[in-house]
């Protein structure tokens, strides 16, 4: 699959670091040198819908390596013929059985869950279990103490040692701007309503669990977004899962990028709606599924929808790619269809101020139905909200579940938002909150140029705090995270299913908190660790993702 690098923009335009320039010579604060970036800023820009863009849009995609493609298929291929052959010895107790099983009282009954769900887990993933779950006991800042654990039986337990590992460079966390710490503002400020207001809430906003804060973080979290209001939700899961049912229902149609997050994937099957994907990014496969709901309307009666509602996110968080966003507002008002975002991974990570994706390319916040994201990430809290017109949000609080039935934010968790968010708006005194986003920009764009000039293959967008790493095949997924923690590194390593089998990957997540000798160090050991496994696949052939073939291929569900 290619998918290649994209540029829409002006000609002539320089690229920009979340709409901060770069073109000036001069150190920044971690190091780095400005002029080290300006040759990566010469790229030929394709002048295609340039009225919508107000700045350069570069993603890389590259393709797989055939080579590479077809050594994964096999190495899957052999783990399931011996995954075959070890559930015949475990099944003739030849080899010992560790995976959960029916009693032998219950042989009669009908089985809970069938034993062939179970395969990979016992036979593929059970192999890299060590490469995940990894216990850590200290704060997730920019370096983290994780806990040392061995498995005497390839994984099906781990005994713990008792041992600390010190100071492993986190390279995991949805850290951006570097506020979950235990120092500091926000920390001073989290404990000074922890005494005044207790732990917990213990109760809903509609009984007697809406506070002062509650009320005060909406309207900041509006101010900061630039929409007539805002509500709060204990969960950034269930603020997808539980609020758009809320919003569409049977007769409905929801139209979804085909790598929306679980949340929203959840969400659009609840609400019962019809749900039709299109591919990732690719506006003409929106485009399509947009006039065929119009035209042809509902199945078998014809009926126009009551509501299309398109759903996308800010940045994917697996493949490291910014939702093309104008094009987007262009076909829903063009379609009269309304749009949700979701802004999970973008809000505070984009932006010249760090107000998320509509920020990130100049557009009005009113041209967005539905404004959704997480206090779990940029903010380093928990939670989640939406945000847009007040009868949008009044609605919301008498039939969302989440609003209804849930117990609302803890105080704590409430004044870490209202303080981090007050940083980043500038509204505490200091530009440390400026500084933070624009640190952000920068290491974002020296670790992505750095890992392609070694050779890696990473997707997504230039200015992707998440970058993802290719791997490709499964072997080297555990192998990949092994030899980064015994260098103290700690990685996200992500395969099938949660990826394509063919695209298994590492996510780095990078950080306003990783200083530059944080980030070579990390490079250096990147580097030594891609000769080691062989994972320097680039060939650099990157051709513009409108000359790709459109697939029309799309998917639907209904209540049929």
């Amino acid at each position: 699959m290619e998918r290649p690098e994209q540029g829409l923009g002006e000609p002539g335009s320089h690229s920009r670091a979340n709409g901060c320039s770069l073109m000036g010579h001069g150190a920044l604060r971690n190091g780095y040198v400005r002029g080290l970036l300006e040759a990566e800023t010469q790229i030929h820009h394709i002048a295609h819908n340039g009225g919508l863009y107000k700045r350069p849009f570069n993603e890389v995609f590259e393709e797989t390596p055939m080579l590479v493609a077809v050594l994964t298929y096999v190495g899957y291929g052999v783990l399931t013929l011996f995954g075959y052959l070890r559930d015949f010895l475990r099944h003739w107790k030849i080899e010992k059985c560790h995976h959960a099983s029916e009693r032998e009282e219950q042989k009669d009954f009908v089985p809970l869950y069938q034993d062939f769900e179970n395969f990979y887990t016992r036979n593929l993933y059970m192999r890299i279990r060590d490469s995940w779950n990894r216990p850590i006991c200290s704060v997730p800042g920019a370096k983290v103490d994780m806990m040392e654990r061995l498995s005497q039986d390839y994984n099906w337990t781990f005994v713990y040692t008792g041992r600390v590992i010190k100071d492993v460079i986190n390279m995991g966390s949805y850290n951006y701007l570097g506020f979950a710490q235990n120092t500091g503002i926000c920390k001073e400020a989290a404990a000074k309503v922890l005494t005044q207001y207790g732990a917990g809430v213990c109760s809903t906003r509609q009984e007697m669990g809406n506070l002062d804060k509650h009320e005060e973080l909406e309207k900041l979290v509006a101010r900061f977004l630039g929409v007539e209001a805002a509500m709060t939700y204990g969960m950034g899961f269930s603020t997808n899962s539980m609020n758009i049912p809320a919003l569409v229902g049977k007769g409905c149609l929801i139209l979804s990028d085909e790598l929306n997050h679980a949340s929203l994937v959840l969400g659009a099957r609840l609400s019962g709606a019809t749900i039709r994907i299109f591919k990732h990014n690719n506006m003409q496969s929106l485009e399509k599924l947009l006039k065929d709901a119009i035209v042809h309307g509902q199945p078998r009666t014809r009926r126009p929808w009551k509501k299309i509602l398109i759903l996308v996110e800010g940045i994917y968080s697996m493949e490291g790619s910014i939702v093309r966003l104008p094009e987007v507002i262009a076909l829903k008002k063009k379609y009269k269809s309304y749009l949700y975002l979701d802004e999970a991974h973008s809000i505070g990570a984009l932006g010249l101020t760090g107000r998320g994706v509509v920020e990130y390319f100049g557009l009005n916040p009113e041209d967005v139905d539905v404004m959704m994201g997480t206090f779990t990430k940029a903010f380093g809290a928990a939670g989640g909200y939406i945000g847009g017109k007040k009868e949008l949000i009044d609605y919301l609080r008498t039939h969302s579940h989440s609003a209804v039935y849930a117990t609302s934010l803890s105080p704590p968790v409430m004044e870490q938002i209202l303080t981090s968010m007050k940083c980043i708006m500038g509204e505490d005194g200091t530009t440390f909150g400026k500084e933070c986003v624009q640190q952000l920009a920068e290491n974002t764009r020296y670790f992505r140029r750095r890992l392609k000039e070694m050779g890696f293959i990473i997707y997504g967008n230039e200015d992707s705090p998440v970058v993802p790493l290719m791997l490709y095949m499964p072997a080297k997924i555990g192998a990949f995270g092994r030899e980064m923690l015994k260098r103290k590194i700690g990685v996200v390593v992500v395969g099938f299913p949660a990826t394509p089998i063919i695209e298994s990957r590492a996510r780095f997540c990078v950080s306003a908190a990783h200083t530059k000798e944080m980030l070579d160090t990390v490079l250096k050991e990147l580097d030594e660790i891609g000769d080691l496994l062989q994972l320097k696949y680039s060939r650099h052939r990157l051709v513009p993702l409108l000359d790709r073939p459109f697939d029309e291929t799309t998917y639907e569900e209904t209540e049929d």
